[in-house]
């Protein structure tokens, strides 16, 4: 190690040759906020130099712009419905050289051996891989889910050089309330990263929140929300994913004196979104299309989360920095020219070189245990006239509670899909218990079938919508038979479905086809009238119940903000 350094010094000093020299280049300094013409020099895996050196090779770069490597500030790799290697394929190539990672969804349903797992997949593969502990599995006691992680059992990893640091605290009321396994957790992390997760929470709760060390929040829906968070210290994720759309809301925010405290985050984005629109590239795109100045933009995706978050040495075109670097054409439509990662050229025109990913093996193994499922198991008896509705907002995670009369047949409440009255079961399928959480959902707009998935944040049990209990049966069903996925079911019969295998949440198959696999269920569900732009990832968020309003587990439905189960029937 020092004769590596030492070599690296002498060629920064010019004493030696640097490995490669990029020439030619518009240097995007995120440090200074300038951009100007430059020369840098690369030394092994370190940046060593700003200005003219002599290298052992010389590329030019016909007067691109050279900037950091993008860093997504939270994310969840195992919500690309990919492993990590086919997630690497798909985001490299965009400029991503660096993801804060909570694999939370994975730990809900395999506890530990599912973060070490996730660690493993990332192991060789040309992307930093930041891994946040999870710190809510589960993530309330009003569902079930596969593990259950107390503090006692994350300490052992804590320290542990590939975990950086707590992932979401989601149990905000736990921290507010003192609840001793809550702020055990808080306490274990101190002195690194902890991420908060604390939609809608304001005032005096919120400073509570924040006192427990908790120093970063990417739930904010709207402006004021984020700015009281912003002047109490929080940083402000700015997230624009599949399913959640805060960008364009929350953007007016960011003024010149606060930039540094915000920061991107995709938490999450399906396959084929990543193929065809893109990762942070998407996100600098659309924020300069919406009037950020790109020097702020392509700080907010660098610099600031690597500052804001700790990491050393990435983030910047620096020396002593690494040389995970990115090349664009230019700073309005961000298209990626090529990237570097440790200077060494690993992605070109939007795809991986060869040999830069190696394929890797996996096991696995059956997380899908479910007792026998049958239409029958799944009727409401009907206890009132009137029911609670989860009204499904477009682009956001919040939902609306509303209040509906429902069609009751023969003592039964049914499904209305004239008035977008859909019904939503959630079979838990950890432990074979039969649990079956029923409600109503409207915003679907389903007609004729039933989407079903073992994707449902948190704790990932099967979740089915639909407007008749025959489809929603079959769903369920095949669901459990695939060992976990998609499924569309129309006329008793499948339409579409994708085999999730891995812990219910990821394909075996590579992105492409489930990019490609994805695209064409969405296209099933708009020819059944459903007019979400994205029904899979509405569907996946149902059951999470930290999010306001109105959720369903298998444990029933939840309102969100006591925070308890409530009766499906009544205002």
């Amino acid at each position: 190690m020092p004769g590596e350094l030492e070599n690296k010094i002498k060629a920064a000093r010019g004493e030696g040759r640097a490995n490669l020299l990029l020439k030619n280049a518009k240097l995007v300094n995120v440090l200074s906020g300038e951009i100007y013409p430059a020369e840098v020099a690369i030394y092994g895996d370190t940046i060593v130099g700003i200005g003219h050196y002599e290298a052992e090779r010389e590329m030019d770069l016909g007067g691109k712009f050279l900037c950091p490597g993008f860093i997504d500030a939270h994310v969840h790799m195992e919500s690309s419905m990919v492993i990590p290697p086919e997630y690497a394929k798909a985001v490299v190539p965009r400029g991503t050289t660096s993801v804060i990672t909570d694999p939370h969804e994975i730990a809900n349903v395999m506890g530990i051996e599912g973060i070490t797992l996730m660690a493993e997949m990332t192991e060789g593969i040309p992307l930093n891989t930041y891994i946040m502990l999870p710190s809510c599995v589960p993530a309330t006691e009003m569902e079930t889910s596969g593990a259950r992680l107390d503090a006692r059992d994350l300490e052992g990893l804590m320290d542990r050089e590939w975990i950086l640091g707590l992932g979401e605290v989601m149990n905000f009321p736990g921290v507010i309330q003192c609840m001793p396994d809550a702020l055990e957790k808080v306490v274990m992390a101190w002195g690194k990263p902890i991420d908060g997760h604390c939609p809608g929470l304001r005032g005096k709760d919120l400073a509570a929140y924040i006192t427990a060390g908790i120093r970063s929040d990417h739930e904010s829906t709207n402006v004021e929300e984020a700015r009281e968070k912003l002047r109490n210290g929080m940083a402000i994720l700015i997230r624009e994913g599949s399913m959640a759309k805060n960008l364009e809301d929350l953007l007016p925010l960011v003024t010149s004196g606060n930039a540094r405290r915000c920061l991107f985050a995709s938490d999450d984005r399906h396959p084929d979104d990543l193929m065809e629109e893109g990762h942070l590239d998407f996100i600098l795109r659309k924020s300069v299309r919406l009037g950020l100045r790109p020097i702020t933009a392509i700080q907010m995706a660098t610099i600031n989360g690597a500052e804001i978050y700790g990491l050393r040495n990435v983030g910047a075109v620096a020396p002593g920095f690494r040389a995970d670097l990115v090349v664009l054409d230019d700073l309005e439509s961000f298209i990626v020219d090529c990237v570097f990662k440790d200077g060494r050229l690993v992605a070109k025109k939007g795809k991986i070189l060869p040999g830069v990913i190696s394929p890797k093996g996996i096991e696995i193994r059956n997380t899908v245990k479910v007792k026998s499922v049958s239409s029958e198991a799944i009727t409401i008896r009907a206890k009132g006239r009137l029911a609670k509705v989860i009204e499904i907002i477009p682009d956001q995670l919040v939902t609306r509670a509303g209040v509906e009369p429902v069609t009751i047949r023969g003592g039964k409440a049914e499904a209305d899909p004239k008035r977008d009255i859909l019904k939503v079961a959630v079979f838990e399928r950890h432990t074979a218990s039969g649990n079956i959480g029923l409600g109503f959902v409207r915003g679907f707009g389903l007609k004729g079938g039933a989407i079903g998935s073992s994707v449902a944040h948190d704790a990932h049990n099967i979740v089915v919508v639909g407007d008749n209990d025959i489809d929603m049966a079959v769903a369920a069903r095949e669901i459990a038979e695939m060992g976990g996925g998609l499924v569309i079911a129309q006329g008793g019969k499948i339409a579409g479905a994708l085999a999730l295998p891995i812990a219910g949440l990821m394909s075996d198959k590579g992105i492409e086809h489930v990019g490609k696999q994805l695209k064409l269920m969405r296209k099933i569900g708009r020819d059944m009238g459903c007019r979400l732009e994205d029904p899979l990832m509405a569907l996946a968020f149902l059951s999470l119940p930290v999010i306001p309003e109105l959720r369903v587990t298998d444990r029933g439905l939840v309102d969100v903000a006591p925070f308890r189960i409530v009766s499906l029937f009544g205002e």
